[in-house]
């Protein structure tokens, strides 16, 4: 069918005939300024959602809560406080330990946060979310 011939809702598509001038057989190029699109619209999705999930702040805590850390999307710390019955001049190794497990816990949300919003682009599980049209 000739290029004109198509649908406007419909990509168009160029089919390479085989060896014996058989279109139906033939390779089909993909329509190369729909991937494109798709591809801009994604990236478009991406820097979006980066944008917000750098505005966020989560909070990550430790004993109970006696330490919490405040950090952004894009890994900025913003506070910490410490309750003042865990500061023990004597074991200020414990409180060490409890400033960087609020931490990790800080950042193991932003991450859980970031796989989140990636999954709502279609991008999850391996694939391109159907760009390349598989």
């Amino acid at each position: 069918m000739p290029v004109d011939d198509v649908p406007d809702d419909e990509p168009a598509s160029l089919v390479l005939p085989d060896e014996a001038g058989s279109p139906e057989a033939g390779f089909q190029v993909p329509d190369l300024q729909g991937l494109l699109a798709q591809a801009q619209q994604v990236q478009e999705q991406l820097l979006v959602a980066q944008a917000e999930a750098a505005e966020r702040v989560v909070e990550g805590s430790a004993g109970g809560g006696v330490v919490v850390v405040a950090l952004t999307g894009g890994m900025e710390v913003r506070s910490v406080r410490i309750s003042p019955e865990v500061v023990d001049p004597s074991d200020v190794e414990m409180l060490e330990d409890l400033v960087l497990a609020a931490v990790r816990d800080a950042i193991a949300q932003v991450q859980d946060a970031q796989q989140a919003s990636l999954g709502g682009l279609g991008l999850g599980g391996g694939g391109l979310g159907g760009l390349l049209g598989g």
